[in-house]
């Protein structure tokens, strides 16, 4: 059975950080590119950053480039999401999910084949 289960996320103060982990089981966790997308209240889901096989492609959207730092640890099977200067505009839920199609410019979401659940992040003073 595959499953990504994300944690780390809450609230967090303007400017503040959080660092949200997504680890996976059920499969062969490095064969596989893992992308953070999130949605915010009445807004399409977005791509936020990828990492791709081996490290070999990492991107992130233009809204958090400098902020965000993802990385991959394969023998923990988990990938994290370091996200710092937090904004409010940051708030909403954060998702992993497996096969992104990985750039420079963050993940798009038509070759996921498996979405975790989700978990909220909040950004208020």
């Amino acid at each position: 059975q595959v499953h990504l289960v994300e944690s780390g996320g809450g609230l967090a103060q303007p400017g503040g950080s959080l660092r949200l982990s997504c680890v996976a089981s059920g499969f062969i966790f490095d064969y596989y590119s893992i992308g953070w997308f999130r949605q915010a209240p009445g807004k399409e889901r977005e791509g936020v950053s990828c990492i791709g096989r081996r490290d070999i492609v990492i991107g992130y959207s233009d809204s958090v480039k400098g902020r965000f730092t993802i990385s991959r640890d394969d023998a923990a099977n988990t990938v994290y999401l370091q996200m710092n200067s937090l904004k409010p505009e940051d708030t909403g839920v954060y998702t992993c999910a497996r096969g992104a199609y990985c750039t420079t410019s963050g993940p798009s979401d038509y070759q996921i084949d498996f979405w975790g659940q989700g978990i909220q992040v909040t950004v208020s003073s």
